[in-house]
């Protein structure tokens, strides 16, 4: 059974395997160990911001796929809260297997119990196959955005 938690310091190694097994990812993570001190740095920012989660998926006691959450405070919509979600992934193994949906409606639950009115996300414009499977889950390509390298 599947079950989605709060990651652990010690979920970190599998959390970047998972990144780095990636098409995108495999050119910028570096899964080797001892992991990388950025990635424990990057860790303890996240654990300790109370409107961050980083979750894990977890079969059996082993992790299958990651997701962050970013509870975003706003002005705009009446000071609503959103929720971002970033740094999806599943594990190779467990694609076409209904994960990534269930995995979503996790999340959907999770920025709603903290009293979100809009759940957004970015996608790398090659990734078409995420993008149709976003869209099935409802979600509409309603902006364009722009990234920078600094």
């Amino acid at each position: 059974m599947v079950e989605f938690r709060r990651a652990r310091h010690d979920d970190l190694p599998a959390i970047v395997m998972l990144l780095a097994e990636d098409d995108l990812g495999a050119g910028r993570e570096d899964p080797s160990l001892p992991i990388q001190e950025a990635y424990e740095t990057a860790f303890a920012a996240i654990a300790a911001d109370p409107n961050q989660f980083l979750a894990v998926a977890t079969d059996n006691g082993t992790i299958i796929g990651t997701l962050q959450i970013t509870i975003i405070p706003n002005i705009s919509r009446m000071g609503a809260l959103r929720g971002q979600i970033e740094g999806v992934r599943i594990a190779a193994s467990h694609h076409g297997k209904g994960l990534g949906g269930q995995a979503f409606e996790w999340a959907f639950e999770y920025c709603r119990s903290r009293g979100c009115v809009l759940i957004q996300l970015t996608s790398d414009k090659s990734r078409s196959d995420a993008h149709h499977f976003y869209e099935k889950l409802g979600f509409v390509a309603s902006h364009t955005g722009f990234k920078k390298i600094i």
